[in-house]
């Protein structure tokens, strides 16, 4: 089995390294606020490198372009930002585009690109991505909407897989800080998911090879993210963009950018992004069936929900030891993301892991401005024996 890792050959060594990352990142778009006036910036620092098209029009009268690159027999599309506030895998794309304009001599990249035809949506959901909302402009979930077809938006995405009948289908997206990889303390910094063809969960060739393909990224990736790479609930429902194109016949992939600890701007998480995209693209073009892997598949571990933000432990609240989860809300600030710890549950025990987790020693907890500590409070300052905790997440 290809990795990686293993190979002599020092160009494909170098790939999967900081360094080389760090020279095609496209450094001019960062943060968790991405739009189409990002998109319209790599556009132009891409200077005609790859057949750009717009296919359609936003509720709001958006843009939504389309990159074509690649000249191969084997067809993949992706998307990207299908649901606006998940922006990381749209970043990783935008990386991925520059490394092959940049370095497409590059032994890895240039076997993509000779043996692909790659079609790629960076911006799915335009007017979700300005509002930094999950929902389209008009309140819908487009990831439910692949039957109903009653938005702009997912009508584009299933007439383009129509007109292009791809091999291999990417869906792409993020995940909440809340998911570990399994029920140990290891947050699900990239998860992913051969969505079911049916009520059964039938396996059949196109899902065993992605199936395939997806134990093949992990393995890859396995050194470098030990333990934090989950696989997500195979739950059928057709009004799913995964679902309907594997009920179709088409091996599809769901990518999760999830939480590296103390990246809560996913710079980090966008590098593995990356690095799972390249790794799949190279396997499909070297190997195109990966049927023959699919049993590994199911050694990645499945998805939990066992982490918070923030677990205070042994604290004094109103005169009994308790324990305290926060989480970070996502709030848009003109161009920026803020984010707003609130008190998630205040309990005798708190089974959750915490990505930060605070011994209080006994000590006494409050919010200032006598604001009673409770649960779904927005803490500006939480105290601990008058001395104040700080919560910026990075």
């Amino acid at each position: 089995m290809f990795s990686f890792v293993n190979m002599k050959n020092e160009e494909l060594q170098n790939l999967f390294s900081d360094p080389y990352f760090e020279r095609f990142k496209f450094e001019k778009v960062s943060g968790r606020y991405v739009t189409n006036k990002n998109l319209k910036r790599l556009i132009r620092h891409l200077d005609n490198s790859f057949q750009v098209k717009q296919i359609g029009k936003s509720v709001e009268g958006r843009d939504i372009s389309i990159f074509e690159i690649g000249t191969g027999e084997i067809k993949i599309l992706a998307w990207s930002q299908m649901h606006g506030n998940e922006s990381t895998t749209t970043k990783a794309v935008f990386d991925l585009l520059c490394a092959f304009k940049r370095d497409s001599s590059n032994l890895v990249l240039q076997t993509i690109l000779e043996c692909c035809t790659i079609q790629i949506i960076p911006i799915l959901n335009p007017d979700g991505a300005k509002a930094y909302t999950r929902v389209n402009a008009n309140s819908v979930d487009l990831n439910r909407d692949l039957q109903n077809l009653s938005q702009p938006e997912s009508s584009l995405l299933k007439r383009q897989y129509d007109k292009f009948q791809p091999d291999f289908c990417l869906n792409l997206h993020d995940q909440r800080t809340i998911f570990s990889a399994g029920k140990k303390p290891k947050p699900a910094t990239l998860s992913f998911l051969t969505p079911s063809k049916d009520e059964e969960r039938s396996i059949d060739e196109p899902r065993k090879k992605s199936m395939g393909l997806i134990a093949g990224i992990s393995s890859d990736l396995s050194d470098q993210l030990p333990g934090c790479i989950g696989r997500y609930d195979d739950s059928y429902n057709i009004h799913c963009a995964g679902d309907t194109f594997q009920t179709l016949g088409t091996p599809t992939l769901l990518f999760e950018a999830g939480h590296y600890p103390g990246d809560y701007v996913r710079e980090e998480v966008r590098k593995y992004v990356w690095r799972a995209l390249i790794s799949c693209l190279y396997r499909i073009s070297i190997e195109n069936v990966q049927a023959d892997n699919y049993e590994a598949y199911f050694e990645i571990p499945e998805n939990e929900k066992l982490f918070n933000d923030i677990v205070l432990r042994n604290v004094s609240v109103d005169g009994s030891i308790k324990e305290v989860s926060i989480q970070y809300k996502e709030v848009r600030k003109r161009d920026k993301i803020k984010f707003e710890p609130v008190i998630q549950k205040v309990a005798d025990e708190i089974p959750n892991f915490g990505h930060r987790e605070i011994d209080g020693e006994g000590k006494e907890l409050s919010l200032s401005g006598n604001v009673k500590l409770a649960e779904n409070v927005i803490v500006n300052k939480i105290l601990l024996n008058n001395t104040e905790l700080r919560f910026k997440p990075w």
